[in-house]
């Protein structure tokens, strides 16, 4: 597919917009499986709440990647609907009792908010609402934020902090969520014997993201994957060891050989592979935190052996999408610097090569490419 140009999206190349807001955009638009259009839709208008931003950078994400596979998301969207969910951007229109905000501020957004009124709400479950509130719709030129959203989950970006890292926000806040549901915490690097041990099964975006903050905060940290180059950048996160699957037979095995025999202490699993949930299972350790964090095509099912699940007293969690706190810290870790960021985008393109964007990523050509419409 040729080569990709240089990722440079600076605060000071990317300042201001061209053109106008109009009457009319470009727009990705998901039919079903493989199928995704540019298409001229009208301009979104803001409702009371609401805001509207130019977008400036929208990155691929793994679960863009599924979906287009798929044809669709079990929680997010259903075909035919405006397709992506990861951008930054500058505000153009503000909706009717919006306060706070002016145009022309650099924005991120999460792409859900909760209700924060449900049972799962009052017990700061947010991930567990039964009433998120969904937004679809980044691979266009103008993306529209519901009030909830707004008021939930908008934050200003920092006018040193380029847009398509801004961008990876709602990814980064998806994997602190998982992190905190693993049970890490990073008080056990001082009072255990030794750091905790953690099993990484994943080299796309969202495995890279886990043993950054993992190793960041302590933990020693075994990384699998399919690619030695997306491997040399989990070395460069902080992962004390890296596999290639593809030259690995047994990685169970291997794992108790890291970890003298016992398993991991906690075993992430990034993939949304069934085989490798079970993998995933496999490489723990007697009382082990195995989280199963990758999501799975619809009505898949695993084998579990009911003898560790007992006596071992393994816990299996699936672990989902993220909550308000989490979007703040990851923004916050992001405009840090302290963890490359910048290595998991592997380039830009624009909206138009959508589609060449996706066939790269299926062969695993890039890991994430910031859409510039």
């Amino acid at each position: 597919m040729g080569s990709w140009p240089s990722w440079d999206c600076s605060a000071s190349s990317c300042n201001g917009w061209p053109n106008p807001w109009g009457s009319a955009m470009k727009a990705a638009v998901l039919y079903g499986k493989e199928d995704v259009r540019i298409e001229t839709v009208p301009d979104p208008t803001p409702g009371p709440g609401e805001v509207v931003i130019r977008v400036r950078a929208a990155t691929t994400c793994g679960t863009d990647l599924k979906v287009w596979r798929r044809g669709g998301h079990a929680r997010m969207l259903t075909p035919p609907i405006l397709f992506g969910h990861e951008a930054a951007g500058e505000i153009v229109a503000l909706g009717a009792g919006v306060t706070g905000w002016q145009v022309g501020d650099r924005v991120v957004a999460n792409n859900s908010a909760p209700c924060g009124q449900c049972f799962y709400c009052q017990r700061q479950a947010f991930s567990l609402c039964p009433h998120l509130e969904f937004n679809n719709g980044t691979f266009a030129e103008y993306l529209k934020l519901p009030a909830s959203i707004v008021r939930q989950n908008l934050l200003p970006i920092p006018e040193s902090l380029p847009f398509a890292l801004a961008a990876l926000t709602e990814p980064l806040a998806c994997v602190l969520h998982g992190v905190a549901r693993s049970g890490f915490d990073p008080a056990m690097v001082a009072t255990w014997p030794s750091p905790p041990q953690i099993v990484v099964l994943g080299d796309g975006a969202i495995g890279l993201m886990f043993v950054g903050v993992l190793a960041q905060q302590g933990a020693r940290v075994l990384a699998f994957g399919g690619s030695n180059q997306r491997l040399a950048i989990a070395t460069t996160f902080g992962a004390e060891q890296t596999i290639n699957h593809h030259q690995c037979g047994d990685i169970p095995a291997v794992v108790k050989d890291w970890t003298e025999g016992r398993g991991a202490d906690i075993v992430i699993e990034a993939t949304g592979v069934p085989e490798v949930w079970e993998t995933a299972i496999a490489c723990g350790r007697p009382g082990a935190t195995i989280n199963l964090f990758g999501g799975c095509p619809r009505e898949t099912t695993i084998r579990v052996d009911t003898e560790r699940l007992h006596y071992e007293e393994l816990t299996l969690k699936g672990v989902f999408h993220n909550t308000p706190s989490f979007v703040r810290q990851a923004l916050q870790l992001i405009a840090s610097g302290t963890l490359p960021f910048e290595k998991l985008i592997s380039g830009q393109a624009p909206l138009m090569e959508i589609e060449t964007v996706l066939q790269a990523m299926k062969a695993r050509q890039v890991i994430k490419v910031a859409l510039q419409p």
